[in-house]
């Protein structure tokens, strides 16, 4: 099957396949010199949340990013990349410190969404998501953000809020799961590929809207083999990008990401 005879629900498929990287192995093959910063500075360290500060070449980055696991083991461990409020708080720290010492900020999207449990709610899980828009809306560093995978909900929401948003081709990105859409709708969740289709959520969908600004191209063999091409060219990219944006000054950036947002789903041209 070719890349272009693909359907939304077989890239939903594609999206949520355990063996895509995770954001430890992008770190790993686009940064340098990463140092993890853990916890939220008031209750608990989030493990479906990793962030730290890294060099992209000569330039030092935070990088903040969702995290699953290939294993049943791992993804328990890090709560199947669905933070908790005090995942989203770790992220706003780290951005809070980008914008003290003027780092770039680059993100990794990978959720189902927020953890929605009831322990969550109790912790202000909506409002943290809410507080990390905002945030993000009013940084004057550059914000990248790379959908990698599934980008669900308001759990993607928050760490996305860029001045450029990238995804990889098979990648997807909605504000709920076909799954959930179908069962809303139709009241059956088994409708799942029809609602996929409907959500225009797949990279070309919003590329084609003005949303997603790049695609990313995939490893024609898929990402259980040799991946050094892919990992060399998208760090190629992201080190122009950077560039890019950190010519120009803090309140151009700002605005350009509030201008970028106000202006999705504007059918008026």
């Amino acid at each position: 099957m070719t890349e272009s005879t693909r359907t939304a629900y077989e890239r939903v498929q594609l999206a949520r396949d355990k063996d895509r990287p995770n954001i430890r192995e992008y770190i790993e093959h686009l940064f340098t010199d990463f140092f993890e910063q853990r916890g939220d500075r008031g209750d608990m360290d989030d493990r479906s949340i990793v962030g730290g500060i890294a060099m992209l070449g000569d330039t030092p980055v935070t990088v903040i990013g969702h995290m699953k696991g290939h294993t049943l083991e791992e993804n328990v461990a890090c709560n199947f990349g669905m933070p908790q409020p005090e995942g989203y708080r770790k992220a706003m720290r780290l951005m809070r410190q980008a914008e003290k010492f003027r780092r770039p900020v680059i993100t990794f999207v990978d959720t189902p969404g927020a953890y929605p449990g009831l322990e969550a709610e109790r912790h202000g899980q909506g409002e943290a998501i809410a507080q990390s828009i905002m945030l993000m809306s009013e940084l004057t560093v550059p914000v990248i953000s790379i959908v990698t995978g599934e980008g669900s909900s308001g759990g993607a929401l928050a760490i996305s809020v860029a001045n450029s948003l990238w995804m990889l081709e098979n990648a997807v990105y909605s504000v709920l799961s076909p799954e959930g859409f179908a069962a809303i709708l139709w009241k059956d969740g088994s409708r799942a590929a029809d609602a996929a289709e409907l959500m225009r959520l797949t990279a070309q969908d919003l590329y084609a809207a003005g949303i997603c600004d790049r695609i990313i191209g995939e490893p024609e063999s898929g990402f259980a083999g040799d991946c050094g091409a892919f990992y060399a060219e998208l760090k190629e990219q992201l080190t122009t990008e950077v560039a890019a944006l950190s010519a120009q000054s803090g309140s151009a950036l700002r605005q350009q990401r509030y201008k970028k947002f106000r202006t999705i789903g504007d059918c008026r041209g």
